[in-house]
């Protein structure tokens, strides 16, 4: 798997050029990159989120669309629609922002639910069904979503079967004070995502994404994750647990993990890195825990502290080695 920590290091630091100490947040991104996933950024303005999906977009030379998310916008703002020609009296289908490679879907809770439920079969099935006609999505398609969760007035929350739809959930923050300072200095004269060049190519992230899938997982880990999902379910604070979708979100990721630190099997360790991000925006807390500031973050870290982990049962091709996985650093 070293092609996959090779070109992963690679975008990895062409990234981290614009984005500057957010190592975690950004190998994350690229974690449900190579899952075929998508990513919700919740965030205050100004930390970077919009400059996260140009970069990714740009390194690996794919195109990229915006769309800003308001109370009037359409659902066929969103996927196109078909217009009739006069000359040819026939209907053209011109294909909506959507139609992309890297989409950013910015201030998405600020759309109305029935422009929001437009984005539920492409980011699932990667098509969109327009007047009774299917459109595939482009390869790769990664949607990356923001929202920012202080300002509520005049937004509309994502529903469970919205936010089911992203691999991972995720928080930049603001940087540290150096790191800051570090941003000044570089768009002293330019921005450095002007200069940000294509370190990997389409044809390049769909063999990685090929071979990610073909990382071992022992058959431990996968009880691992399936009992670890199963006790989101049961948790006294939690109204609404996990779905199978959280597990396979869980198994994908861990895969894309494994990889990206250049292994060829994935370990606990890369499970309890990424169980934070891949299941906490889909368990869903009872009003009455909520009053008692319980979090679901804070469930998800009880649950990892409570759930055992059997030992790994060894296999040709296996587990040979556990060691830390630094994404939790």
């Amino acid at each position: 798997m070293g092609s996959i920590a090779e070109i992963g290091d690679r975008v990895l630091e062409n990234v981290e050029r614009v984005i500057v100490g957010k190592h975690r947040e950004v190998r994350l991104a690229l974690v449900a990159l190579l899952c075929r996933g998508h990513v919700l950024i919740e965030d205050v303005p100004g930390t970077g989120k919009t400059v996260l999906a140009k970069s990714i977009a740009k390194s690996l030379g794919c195109s990229f669309r915006r769309i800003q998310f308001t109370p009037d916008l359409l659902p066929s703002d969103v996927t196109g629609l078909s217009i009739y020609n006069q000359k040819t009296q026939e209907f053209e289908f011109r294909p909506g922002p959507i139609m992309s490679q890297v989409v950013l879907a910015d201030e998405i809770n600020r759309a109305t639910p029935k422009t929001q439920s437009a984005l539920l079969e492409c980011m699932d099935e990667r098509q969109a069904t327009i007047d009774g006609v299917t459109h595939r999505m482009p390869d790769p398609f990664l949607v990356i979503a923001t929202q920012n969760p202080i300002e509520y007035e005049g937004t509309f929350a994502l529903p469970e079967a919205q936010l089911d739809r992203f691999l991972l959930r995720l928080r930049l923050g603001y940087p540290a004070l150096a790191d800051e300072i570090r941003v000044l200095d570089d768009q002293k004269v330019s921005h450095p995502l002007d200069d940000l060049e294509e370190v990997c190519t389409g044809d390049e992230l769909r063999g990685l994404q090929a071979a990610v899938r073909g990382i071992y997982v022992d058959p431990s880990v996968s009880s691992y994750i399936v009992r670890l999902v199963a006790a989101t379910r049961g948790h006294p604070d939690v109204y609404l647990g996990a779905s199978p979708r959280g597990s396979i979100a869980l198994y994908r990721a861990s895969q894309a993990l494994a990889g990206l630190l250049g292994r060829d099997y994935v370990i606990p360790d890369d499970v309890k890195a990424l169980a934070e991000p891949a299941l906490a925006h889909r368990v869903i807390i009872k009003t009455a825990s909520t009053i008692h500031d319980v979090s679901s973050a804070q469930v998800i870290g009880e649950l990892l502290d409570s759930t055992p982990i059997e030992a790994a049962r060894r296999a040709v091709g296996g587990p040979r080695e556990t060691t830390p996985s630094p994404v939790a650093e």
